[in-house]
């Protein structure tokens, strides 16, 4: 009888040595005891949710348009959501675009109360909406054509940041316009978001108590550049107490009516405006 095997039989003999090899390695592999046990039974009372903050914008931009700079890598932005606007789908669907535990590139610098960077702590909502025309770029913000939101967009707009603000716990002074956190850079989702409809509606953001506001008008005190520099610091803007009426002061006082009274977005400081101020901050920070 020949000895000498077959070059199919030698190939064969091969594959089951190195089967052999592996499987020898594997069990070596899972007889060598882990580095560390994992324990979870110890929780810490101090720790929070790492989202603090719902920020609102519009796209500046069609449906198309929007997708496309949301989504593809060389435009470096993004967004969680992004509600459309030229569909005839009912319900109207709202994009997830990033999911909520990831952070997405909608806020760029940006600043509010000790936070900066919100990036990293917030979730971003981008409406599709054209904001006005660039011709109109040196009227008032109140003088300019502005593209009104639909009424599907504030039905979707109200629902799905309900069902944020209640998932995450987001404190109303948190849900913020790109303008409020960036007041000397943006001006969106402007003057014609519906942020009392919002509040009132949805229980979604701040807002004043227009009763106390319209009382508190009747006997103010006379606020010089600081107080009001304060006041707006304390209610979350990013200002400096400068004591003077500069650039950095306009800006954030144009955010501020831009949110809470849009029918006049001077920058210039008015009883109307520190009325709403005064009951803000009585609302919402009556102890700081």
């Amino acid at each position: 009888m020949d000895q000498r095997r077959s070059p199919s039989a030698r190939i064969r003999m091969a594959g089951e040595l190195r089967w052999s090899f592996w499987l020898l390695v594997l069990l070596l592999t899972a007889c060598q005891p882990t580095p560390y046990r994992l324990d979870t039974r110890h929780v810490s009372a101090n720790q929070n949710e790492r989202i603090a903050f719902l920020i609102l914008h519009y796209t500046d931009e069609n449906d198309a348009h929007s997708l496309r700079l949301l989504t593809e890598p060389q435009h470096k932005v993004s967004a969680h959501y992004l509600i459309p606007r030229d569909t005839d789908q009912s319900p109207l669907p709202v994009y997830q675009l990033v999911p909520d535990s990831q952070r997405a590139w909608h806020a760029g610098r940006s600043r509010w109360h000790q936070y900066a960077g919100l990036n990293a702590s917030s979730l971003g909502i981008e409406i599709v909406n054209l904001g006005y025309d660039e011709k109109e770029a040196d009227l008032p913000a109140h003088l300019r054509h502005w593209q009104p939101f639909t009424r599907a967009q504030i039905a979707a707009i109200g629902a799905l940041s309900q069902s944020l603000v209640q998932r995450y716990q987001i404190p109303p002074t948190q849900v913020l316009a790109h303008s409020d956190i960036a007041p000397e850079r943006k001006q969106d989702p402007g003057p014609l978001f519906p942020w009392r409809e919002l509040a009132l509606d949805y229980g979604v953001g701040a807002w004043p108590d227009e009763a106390r506001a319209a009382a508190l008008r009747q006997s103010l005190p006379v606020w010089d550049a600081r107080q009001w520099q304060q006041q707006l610091a304390r209610y979350g803007y990013g200002i400096a107490p400068s004591g003077d009426w500069d650039e950095q002061s306009h800006a954030v006082l144009r955010a501020f009516q831009l949110h809470f009274r849009p029918a006049l977005v001077t920058g210039e400081p008015d009883a109307e405006c520190q009325a709403i101020l005064m009951a803000l901050l009585e609302r919402y920070f009556p102890n700081s």
